[in-house]
């Protein structure tokens, strides 16, 4: 077995993990019934717009409707994400602060040394849900699948552009991909969503690699063409575009997430009561459809140790293929 297929493995186990519902004991919630003592903040550490600060912003609704909490969601952008990132784990752990983050979060100590905050001073949540990543082509392009891009870019090494985000999930599995299939595809790094998405449809580019999310809507406008998805199976928003996975590519599956983070030492039942209560917002079926509707988003709403499993185990492969590809977050 070789090292790639282990490391799947490996991933797939801790995946098989997160549709567990997350367990709460009675008598924690018990002991946060006092809680909360005030407003609620929830930071988002990007600006409005993009995926993460709606998500919030939909759950944050659904809790105010339950639960009749005061909750005020504060974008704090910047350094992708590790401004907001150390807001929050500076914040006092009294149950009052929390952050939504998304899955570059757990990147950015490998992209970056002197983070203004440790992954220690923040503890696991909720992981809420995810989606699989897409890769489009321009539909000037000849590509039907991304297998017939990387044979073009095996004949003209360097010539084949691909969008990417820097210092995100999809530049570090595009550069594993490239190693792993012996192709050189000419990456080009973006600071956001919309620029990489304005490239590719103006076909600045060849191919992008994103979210499903934010592809989408080109997709169903067919300004794009959708050639592969990054996930163990197809999604049900690309039922006719196959995986990486089945068109042959090598490398491992991987997805776009949404967590719930809170500074740590914030005491387990108020840990357990609010992950009850996003829990429930979530599986409302309002919010449900919104979530599947406007983000393909798979919902897993786990416990705080399947969502710490999960994220140990995605730190320690992208952080790998990072240091072993010297790979720069700009």
């Amino acid at each position: 077995m070789t090292t790639l297929q282990r490391r799947s493995l490996l991933v797939g186990a801790a995946a098989a993990t997160l549709g567990a519902p997350a367990i709460v004991r009675a008598q924690n919630m018990d002991k946060g019934s006092d809680w909360p003592k005030g407003p609620i903040k929830i930071i988002v550490p990007f600006p409005p717009g993009g995926s993460t600060d709606p998500v919030a912003r939909i759950i944050q609704a659904k809790l105010i409707e339950t639960t009749g909490w005061n909750i005020i969601v504060d974008n704090k952008p910047g350094g992708t994400g590790a401004v907001g990132s150390a807001v929050a784990a500076k914040s006092p752990p009294d149950g009052q602060t929390w952050m939504l983050t998304f899955d570059s979060h757990i990147l950015n100590p490998a992209f970056a040394s002197n983070l203004p905050y440790k992954d220690s001073e923040l503890i696991n949540v909720m992981l809420i849900g995810r989606t699989p990543q897409a890769i489009a082509a321009h539909p000037d392009r000849p590509y039907k699948t991304f297998a017939e891009a990387v044979e073009d870019a095996k004949k003209r090494p360097g010539k084949v552009s691909m969008g990417v985000l820097g210092a995100s999930q999809a530049l570090v599995l595009m550069t594993l991909i490239k190693r792993e299939n012996d192709v050189d595809i000419n990456l080009i790094p973006y600071k956001g969503g919309g620029p990489l998405n304005q490239d590719i449809l103006a076909g600045v580019t060849d191919i992008a690699i994103g979210s499903t999310t934010s592809l989408s809507p080109h997709f169903r406008a067919s300004k794009v063409r959708p050639i592969g998805v990054t996930g163990e199976k197809r999604t049900p928003a690309l039922p006719d575009t196959p995986t990486l996975i089945e068109q042959g590519i090598k490398g491992f599956p991987s997805y776009s997430w949404w967590g719930i983070y809170a500074p740590a030492g914030t005491p387990r039942p108020i840990v357990d009561r609010m992950n009850a209560e996003v829990a429930k917002a979530v599986h409302s079926a309002d919010v449900t459809q919104k979530f599947v509707d406007q983000f393909n988003m798979e919902i897993l709403t786990t416990s705080p140790e399947a969502f710490a499993e999960f994220q140990k185990v995605e730190q320690e492969r992208w952080t790998k293929v990072i240091k072993d590809n010297d790979i720069k977050g700009d």
